[in-house]
């Protein structure tokens, strides 16, 4: 498991600001939800929710990040609650929230069956869940996924299961409809901009707690740092858009269950 709170996640949750406003555009809130934001990282939906006029509590497993959400909200006199927990142990009551949103987080729980039994538990009746998850082989998921493979086979890893398909409506239909969800699904795309790919891998090693974990993994194995850079460039250069630049486009789902 990760730890979310190493590096600065803030600078890739600037990134995906405008998903969050996507999806609590989707939410449709008025003043008189009872709103979550599962996951909330550095507190993007958590902020819009609020702004929306929402009252607003956010979890997330990381202190640090919680403490930025909080920052954030004190910054435009916002009010969060927000507090430490995960997707399958929701610190909420039964019924207590109308719309729940998890912009990429609850997808990285290792037990989704439990997670969204968690979210069911505490969503109240005629509530909805709106949740986002990459499309992988898709812009800079593709790239990271060869990292993935490369830390596998330079660690001697098993490989691992496949993950949970969130984005796959009817796997996750599967999932929710015994919980008495009806699912459906549209697509949207983001686009991830740096000066080259070697300046998004510099940023990436010095902020995003993935490529953080992944590098003292390397170097506690004795593995090459500069060899997975090569490897990972190589396949940035693969997926870049622009040849002055770089930037990448990704598809992500935004998930409706109610």
């Amino acid at each position: 498991m990760v730890d979310w709170g190493i590096g600065r996640y803030e600078e890739t949750a600037r990134e995906l600001e405008p998903v969050a406003e996507v999806v609590v555009q989707r939410a449709a809130i008025t003043s008189a939800v009872r709103a979550l934001d599962l996951g909330c990282g550095t507190g993007n939906a958590a902020l819009e929710l609020a702004r929306a006029g929402a009252s607003v509590v956010a979890v997330d497993p990381s202190p640090r990040l919680l403490d930025v959400t909080r920052g954030r909200a004190a910054a435009e006199d916002l009010i969060v609650d927000a507090r430490r927990g995960e997707a399958a142990a929701i610190p909420l009551d039964d019924d207590s929230v109308d719309v729940m949103v998890s912009v990429f987080a609850v997808i990285f729980a290792p037990d989704p069956g439990a997670a969204l039994s968690d979210m069911a538990r505490v969503l109240a009746p005629g509530g909805r869940i709106l949740l986002t998850a990459w499309v992988p082989g898709i812009g800079i998921g593709k790239a990271y996924a060869r990292l993935g493979a490369y830390m596998i086979q330079k660690l001697g890893l098993p490989a691992p299961s496949p993950p949970f398909p969130w984005h796959d409506e009817s796997a996750l239909a599967q999932l929710a409809e015994p919980l008495g969800f009806t699912v459906t699904t549209e697509t949207a795309s983001i686009a991830f901009r740096s000066d080259s790919p070697e300046a998004r891998i510099e940023l990436d090693e010095a902020t995003h707690p993935m490529s953080i974990a992944a590098i003292a993994a390397l170097r506690e194995a004795g593995g090459d740092v500069a060899d997975l850079r090569a490897e990972l460039t190589e396949a940035l250069r693969e997926v870049n858009e622009d040849p002055t630049a770089f930037t990448t486009t990704s598809r992500y789902v935004i998930a409706t269950l109610s």
